[in-house]
């Protein structure tokens, strides 16, 4: 196996290896999440290091990274900036708890300004957003469910979401360690998601934007986007326009080529709106019906099998393909008791 490549099963094992000359990849440990890790990235030049996103704030994750950073002759000390690719939890809260610390730079994407700032309401229940929506998509029943869930939550979860030093604004160019990195818009997962390419050295930060073994959930954040597939695939168009780079992503290995994955997540796409059409005309009706009819996971399972917070995101993910087949003009919408149902246009 060369140097900076890992296999769908070693990806997360703990350390620091280079992917890119000066370029070394982290996986961060997740508290409990299929995903297992978080990829930090790590880029080194004569003045210290500067981190593409920054992991979960949490004990664990604080020494694995310091662990890494040892291995390449650096400490926390050392760590001159954040780069954060969007504003889940998973990237860019250590950065916010490691910057009182230390007092290193933390810089987001602008249009993340406004679900930061919702996250920040101190009464605001976590998936408050998504929880309102369901009973309108036909899924009420998960809310007492889910809701229950997150109230737990809010109980042990430390108050670490706060406003990040710099404002990263599309379509710039910021340096770290040496290179520098065009600020790209990729809105979809969140509406300010930015991924950070490198066109010198043909290498991109994907963030979740592209991950090499999944397709990233939609719409993922505190203030709902009214279309996120529709940008979310935009997205990938424009990234595809792009130079093809080295596919440094968020969650999973590395992979060779940037461009190959968004075609695949493209036709993935493509394939689902195709089978979510289909399951109108078979005559499910609402979002929650219409998941239910689809399969989930590589494992094509059913939704029931899914776990609760799962089957939120499933409905989540259909409706956001059932509105944008009838911006298409594939399907119609009506409302009936509260409730959204689709039909063949």
């Amino acid at each position: 196996m060369t140097a900076g490549t890992a296999s769908a099963d070693d990806w997360s094992t703990p350390g620091a290896v280079e992917v890119s000359p000066g370029v070394h990849r982290i996986p961060l440990p997740l508290p409990n999440d299929a995903l297992k890790a978080v990829n930090v990235y790590a880029l080194t030049g004569p003045d210290g290091v500067d981190l593409v996103d920054s992991g979960w704030a949490l004990a664990n994750a604080r020494d694995t990274l310091v662990d890494a950073l040892a291995g390449l002759g650096h400490g926390l000390p050392d760590v001159r900036r954040f780069l954060v690719t969007h504003v889940h939890r998973d990237h860019y809260t250590q950065a916010v708890l490691l910057r009182r610390e230390f007092g290193m730079r933390v810089s987001l994407g602008v249009d993340e300004r406004a679900s930061l700032e919702e996250s920040m309401r101190p009464d605001r229940l976590p998936m408050e957003a998504q929880l309102t929506r369901l009973p309108s998509l036909g899924a009420g029943h998960l809310v007492e469910l889910l809701g229950d869930r997150f109230r737990r939550h809010l109980d042990v979860d430390e108050p670490i979401w706060e406003l990040p030093d710099d404002w990263l604004q599309p379509g710039t160019t910021v340096s770290a360690g040496g290179r520098n990195l065009d600020v790209v818009p990729t809105p979809g997962h969140t509406q300010g998601h930015v991924v950070f390419h490198d066109t010198d050295e043909r290498v991109l930060f994907a963030g979740d934007h592209v991950l090499p073994t999944i397709t990233p959930s939609i719409g993922f954040e505190p203030v709902l986007s009214p279309s996120p597939l529709a940008d979310f695939l935009s997205s990938l168009a424009r990234v595809r326009s792009r130079p093809d780079a080295l596919l440094l992503p968020a969650h999973g290995p590395v992979a060779p080529s940037a461009h190959a994955r968004v075609d695949e997540l493209v036709a993935h796409h493509g394939q689902r709106l195709d089978q979510t059409e289909d399951a109108v005309r078979r005559g499910s009706s609402t979002p929650f019906e219409v998941a239910g009819i689809l399969r989930w996971t590589r494992r094509e399972r059913e939704l029931a099998d899914l776990d609760p917070f799962n089957r939120m995101l499933a409905v989540l993910e259909t409706t956001a393909h059932l509105e944008l087949l009838v911006a298409q003009g594939r399907l119609r919408t009506s409302v009936a008791d509260g409730v959204h149902h689709f039909a063949v246009a």
